[in-house]
């Protein structure tokens, strides 16, 4: 990338649909949705259930194909992409963060977050250091040791995010990623989401309904049956 490619947006959907079925049976989960995503933001999808969030995500983390419209991602166009280019674009591109947290019960928090770094064969001296210090800036340096079922939901979250940042994404996408905790530890996450966002320069896309959570973010777009509504600006300073 060069000066003039970082100035552009990270993110950008220019009327994306995604229709399922055919004929009297079809159903647009998404109509023509456009917006950008700036680099270095942190970007809240609000919506009702079935809004579309879940669909938006999907596709902008290249885990689905649009019906019709175009996504690009950090200069790169998405429909461009094969299955196995789009692959490497998940693998060292894109973080993910799932409400479901998602880590392999079987491994320690730390191993959980080496993952993606063993998928891209990274030295094991250069993995254990990043590992290290992923987990202090989600402060669990204490719980490296730890599988999933030895820490609450909230620190499961956070092993989640750590992992999320193994490759140096330049994206986050995170589907209600407080979903299944406390509003309390709900809140506590989505400002680690904040910070990182932050302290790492990386976009990410949330998608949340608390109102509590949104305003950690720097802008909100709130999807209607598929459709966009205007971008507001967020309290978050």
């Amino acid at each position: 990338m060069n000066e003039t490619d970082k100035s552009s947006p990270m993110v950008v959907v220019e009327e994306l649909w995604r229709s399922f079925g055919s004929g009297e049976r079809t159903v647009h989960a998404l109509r023509g949705v456009s917006f950008t995503a700036a680099r270095g933001e942190l970007t809240a999808l609000k919506g009702r259930s079935g809004s579309g969030k879940t669909t938006l995500l999907n596709l902008v983390g290249g885990l689905d194909t649009p019906t019709g419209g175009r996504i690009s991602l950090d200069g790169a166009d998405l429909s461009a992409l094969d299955e196995s280019g789009r692959l490497a674009l998940r693998r060292d591109r894109i973080g993910f963060v799932f409400q479901s947290f998602g880590l392999l019960p079987t491994l320690t928090a730390a191993e959980n977050v080496g993952v993606p770094m063993r998928l891209r064969r990274l030295p094991a001296a250069e993995r254990e250091e990043r590992v290290r210090t992923l987990l202090a800036l989600v402060g669990l340096a204490d719980h490296a040791a730890q599988r999933p079922t030895e820490l609450s939901g909230g620190q499961q979250q956070r092993v989640a995010i750590a992992r999320a940042l193994a490759n140096e994404p330049a994206l986050i996408i995170a589907d209600e990623p407080t979903g299944q905790l406390d509003s309390e530890t709900g809140l506590a996450v989505m400002e680690l989401l904040r910070a990182v966002v932050r302290s790492q320069g990386v976009t990410a896309l949330v998608a949340t309904h608390d109102p509590a959570l949104m305003a950690q973010a720097d802008r909100v777009i709130e999807l209607h049956d598929g459709t966009v509504s205007l971008p507001e600006a967020a309290a978050a300073s």
